[in-house]
């Protein structure tokens, strides 16, 4: 691709085609353009990889989120470690404000949140150390904002 072409020309990046040229090649490059990011009720656009080969459960996995302006997600918690960065935007998570540069840095089976994006919306990068990261709902929360489903489904058919 070159520069001239527009971010909406790229071919989104497929399991088959990552895993086939990694197994080939050891390596591969790409950009979030690349990731089709699972689009959600709420607003949020989602995309993920794999460190390594993408069915590997194991693996260290990475998403890039975009919330839209003042969204709401539940408290919840993961089953395993991860680290969350603040690339753009604000984000209130309890009731301390998160910014641009900002690390979080959870354990498993540790609860958060809520998550309330800023108003100018926020965009963070997710660093799960396992394939474990679907959210997990905690106290009277119904999962509703979490969209685990539409993300698992969105990812397993790629």
């Amino acid at each position: 691709m070159t520069a001239e072409q527009s971010e909406t020309e790229r071919t989104p990046l497929d399991w088959n085609t990552l895993t086939a040229t990694l197994e080939r090649r050891g390596h591969v490059a790409t950009s979030w353009n690349e990731i089709e990011p699972a689009k959600l009720p709420n607003g949020v656009l989602a995309s993920m990889y794999r460190v390594g080969l993408p069915d590997q459960p194991g693996a260290p996995t990475i998403f890039k989120v975009y919330f839209p302006p003042d969204c709401h997600i539940e408290a919840h918690t993961h089953d395993c470690d991860y680290s969350e960065i603040i690339l753009e935007g604000s984000q209130k998570v309890g009731s301390q404000w998160h910014y641009p540069g900002d690390i979080r840095i959870g354990l498993a089976h540790r609860g958060y949140g809520p998550l309330v994006a800023g108003p100018e919306g926020a965009t963070v990068l997710f660093v799960f150390a396992d394939g474990r990261w679907p959210a997990i709902t905690i106290g009277k929360n119904d999962g509703s904002t979490l969209n685990v489903d539409t993300l698992e489904r969105h990812f397993a058919a790629r």
